[in-house]
């Protein structure tokens, strides 16, 4: 019998969270895994910025920045645990026999698990600034760091976007149609295009990390 109702990325070990990761129960899932990604990216931009040195015209700005980082490290294991438990709900839902009842409870539980899906990518959309100040002031040698952080952040950020996109779908489980989702749920069907734009972002900024960090005799091969 696993243990995976009583798991908490907040307090479990790793390896006891990611055992409940692996059993065939949905929670934790892979929103809750987004949300542990998004908490590396989130340690990363701390470990980094604890690292770099700046004139003292920038020092407010570090500060700031070490602060969000902490704080975004908090939320982003915060939100994992919510959207196990919202994972958990969307399962009973569609465990439910046919009928309106159960239309009901997919329709709740889908849209819980979008806005659960939504708040963790506008997490992740607030750590972009952070890392492309990073890249352009943090400390060299900690370049890779930078380019890792950015890995999690992009997948925190798709996994969020995929989620959402997969939750509002469900909607159509019980009795709406596409176009009535998109009318009902404007900000959360805003949301996923805007992570659109943010995974692009991101894929920017690794590029230009990259070209820093990667030997040119290496990127010509």
């Amino acid at each position: 019998m696993d243990d995976s109702s009583q798991v908490s990325a907040r307090s479990s070990t790793l390896d006891a969270w990611t055992d409940a990761l692996s059993q065939s129960t949905g929670a934790p899932g892979g929103g809750a895994a987004s949300g542990v990604m998004l908490s590396i990216a989130y340690a990363l931009t701390s470990m980094v910025a604890g690292y770099t040195k700046v004139d003292d015209d920038l020092e407010a700005e570090l500060d700031a920045l070490k602060q969000r980082a902490t704080t975004g490290r908090e939320a982003a294991l915060q939100l994992a645990d919510e959207d196990a438990a919202a994972s958990k709900a969307f399962g009973r839902a569609f465990r439910f026999e046919p009928g309106e009842e159960r239309e009901d409870a997919i329709r709740e539980a889908s849209v819980t698990a979008a806005e659960s899906s939504a708040d963790l990518g506008r997490t992740g959309a607030d750590a972009v600034r952070d890392l492309e100040w990073l890249a352009e002031h943090g400390n060299p040698a900690l370049v890779a760091d930078i380019a890792v952080a950015c890995g999690a952040l992009r997948a925190a950020v798709a996994g969020a976007r995929t989620n959402m996109s997969f939750d509002l779908g469900s909607l159509t489980s019980s009795g709406e149609s596409i176009e009535g989702v998109r009318e009902q749920h404007p900000l959360l069907w805003k949301t996923v295009q805007d992570l659109d734009a943010v995974l692009d972002r991101i894929d920017r900024l690794t590029a230009e990390i990259e070209g820093k960090a990667v030997p040119t005799e290496l990127q010509e091969q």
